[in-house]
């Protein structure tokens, strides 16, 4: 059976007023076919105040993203808390193993990647990509962030078009949630 992969996520952290996180819109079902153009696959959380993205198995990406809510709730919003509590579960979970996504999370203060095999992980600078573009994705925000004055949402935005105009698993229908 094929597998359908959605790709590719970068976010970008200015300051606590200045935080976006953006995604483009295909889902690629194995190498050759792409089957949706326009998915969303970032969105706003815990009453608007994260943001969080996903890459990988889009079924898996939503069963991450419903389980990290769960984790802000019990942590009462704290995004290192709930991101570390959820990778915890996620490696040591039997079922949860299987999963194959990463997931970018944000607020105000914190710029967090969650993956499967336990890790959190905060990036040096203040932006971060995953997902099939991601590599294309980073280094195009790398440049922005560092040699221009462009907010976080027109880097992200900026990024993620060029991640597009170089990989063929990602489109140019980008969705960009902001705090």
């Amino acid at each position: 059976m094929s597998q359908f992969h959605a790709t590719t996520i970068c976010a970008v952290r200015r300051g606590p007023g200045d935080v976006a996180i953006g995604g483009d819109g295909q889902v690629t079902m194995g190498e050759t076919a792409i089957m949706k153009n326009s998915a969303k696959k970032v969105k706003k959380i815990y009453g608007g105040k994260v943001l969080a993205g996903f890459a990988g198995s889009v079924a898996d990406a939503f069963a991450l993203t419903e389980k990290f809510e769960k984790k802000l709730d019990e942590h009462g919003g704290n995004l290192k808390r709930a991101a570390v509590d959820l990778a915890r579960m996620w490696r040591s979970d039997r079922g949860m193993r299987n999963l194959e996504a990463l997931m970018i999370v944000a607020d105000a203060d914190d710029l967090l990647v969650i993956s499967g095999t336990g890790e959190v992980i905060s990036p040096d600078q203040s932006f971060i990509a995953i997902g099939s573009g991601g590599n294309y994705a980073y280094a195009a925000a790398n440049a922005l962030f560092n040699h221009t004055e462009m907010t976080a949402e027109e880097i992200v935005r900026e990024a993620l078009a060029i991640a597009s105009s170089i990989c063929v698993y990602t489109n140019d229908r980008i969705t960009v949630e902001k705090l």
